[in-house]
């Protein structure tokens, strides 16, 4: 693999790991001309698999737009970036599994939000609001009361 830093045409593999479900295979690399060291990732290739939006558009299922809603809906959240990876392999291999040629934007909206809510409820309700487009705070306190009905916290400990 060529260099990221100088250009150089090969580069030697220093370490692997595979992922612990064996989808991926982590690769350290150290170029023998600079020295300098990078890290690839190697996954499967999955099928093509088409998405249908909300208007009836069609597009290819793209991982790295159901990253960017997951990583938003985790900022500032203490969990890790290797956790959260490891939620959009899950994501990703579910919508892989139950999909055959297409699937719908809502169905992939629901999925990511069942698996947001068991990890957690804050990125669960930025998610929701984002996904099911809030337009006031009567529709965001009643995604909270339903979410607080499902689990043992008081609303009062939700505002602390």
């Amino acid at each position: 693999m060529k260099c990221l830093q100088c250009g150089f045409a090969d580069s030697a593999v220093i370490d692997s790991r595979e992922s612990e479900d064996g989808s991926l295979i982590r690769r350290r690399r150290e170029c023998p001309e600079c020295k300098y060291r990078f890290t690839t990732y190697e996954r499967f290739e999955l099928p093509r698999l088409m998405v249908i939006k909300k208007d009836g558009g069609r597009e290819l299922f793209d991982r790295a737009k159901l990253s960017v809603g997951v990583y938003k809906a985790f900022h500032k959240r203490p969990l890790a970036a290797s956790d959260i990876e490891k939620l959009i392999d899950d994501i990703e291999r579910e919508i892989f599994e139950s999909a055959k040629e297409e699937i719908t934007t809502d169905s992939i909206g629901q999925l990511v939000m069942n698996k947001l809510e068991s990890v957690d409820q804050v990125a669960y309700i930025r998610f929701a609001a984002v996904y099911r487009e809030f337009r006031d705070l009567a529709e965001f306190s009643s995604e909270i009361n339903k979410l607080t009905k499902k689990t043992t916290v008081s609303p009062v400990e939700l505002t602390k």
